[in-house]
């Protein structure tokens, strides 16, 4: 049997799950030379994925939630490698694993790296790199505001719990933005730009993107007179919604705020009041399953 090598980077908090433990010891069995390394705190990520490739690995696995997939991922885009990526989604959200129908349980996961590696976009803002979304507005405000203790009671609950108890809190965000043929200015409840689909615990702001094109899809949801009513109704699906949205699809993006606006790159929280956003195309290969909904071409 040939051996194949992964390089498994796993969030600290995962050490003792039995599950991926199992997921792990059966992807061995069949031939998979897996080492496992666990992260402490910030920059580890980045940190292992240099020595991942260092060591010769070329497949690396992201094992935690949408932030450590956005670690992870960025670094592999730094270090413009031909290594390739699988998702091994552990996080309370796992917004972009569940938009590309990656399985949430370990098992399903892992046997993922028998699908060959697709290439896809990532997004670049402020020096920074993301795969799935940068959310801007109220809904961001709720993710960064979102504890761990009521995430690991509530599981994605946890975010509609919080965004339902903050709305005395709600400001509507003052933006202007424009690219290629595409201006829009005023103020706005929610913003989403990136490959993804989702955020912030389920909530589908760009419902058509796809993360092969080399465009970032954008998505502004402008802010009504009842501000209030419309984000409860956006926090819990309602019916209607998706109607309000004005989007477009662009290979950058450019967004002016006066008073500031407040961005969530899956957790990692940016603020700016001028900030350019750019698709990066084919930056990461990522094992996906064939009927994944995030390629524009897929099988």
């Amino acid at each position: 049997m040939q051996t194949r090598k992964a390089w498994l980077i796993l969030h600290g908090k995962q050490a003792l799950n039995e599950d991926v433990r199992a997921a792990v010891i059966a992807r061995r069995e069949q031939g998979w030379d897996i080492a496992v390394r666990l992260t402490w705190e910030g920059g580890d990520a980045a940190r292992l994925v240099q020595e991942g490739l260092a060591a010769g690995y070329t497949t690396l696995i992201a094992g935690g939630g949408d932030g450590t997939l956005r670690d992870v991922a960025e670094a592999i885009g730094r270090a413009q490698t031909d290594a390739s990526l699988a998702l091994l989604p552990l996080g309370t959200a796992n917004d972009f694993a569940r938009a590309a129908g990656v399985p949430l349980e370990p098992q399903g996961a892992l046997a993922l790296l028998d699908q060959p590696a697709r290439p896809v976009d990532l997004g670049e803002v402020g020096g920074q790199l993301f795969l799935n979304m940068a959310t801007g507005g109220f809904g961001s405000q709720v993710t960064a505001n979102t504890s761990e203790d009521l995430k690991k009671v509530l599981g994605g609950a946890a975010y509609l719990f919080t965004g339902l108890t903050r709305f005395s809190e709600l400001r509507a965000a003052t933006g202007v933005l424009h690219g290629p043929d595409f201006h829009w200015e005023g103020e706005l409840l929610a913003l989403g730009i990136g490959n993804g689909r989702q955020a912030g615990g389920g909530h589908v702001l760009c419902p058509q993107a796809v993360a092969d094109d080399g465009l970032l899809d954008v998505s502004i949801l402008p802010a009504p007179t009842e501000v209030v009513s419309t984000l409860k109704e956006l926090l819990a699906g309602g019916l209607g919604l998706d109607s309000l949205f004005v989007r477009a699809r662009l290979p950058w993006v450019e967004i002016q705020s006066a008073q500031g606006l407040d961005i969530n790159l899956d957790g990692e929280p940016l603020q700016g009041t001028d900030l350019r956003f750019a698709a990066r195309p084919g930056a990461v290969n990522l094992h996906l399953p064939a009927d994944c909904p995030l390629l524009s071409h897929p099988g």
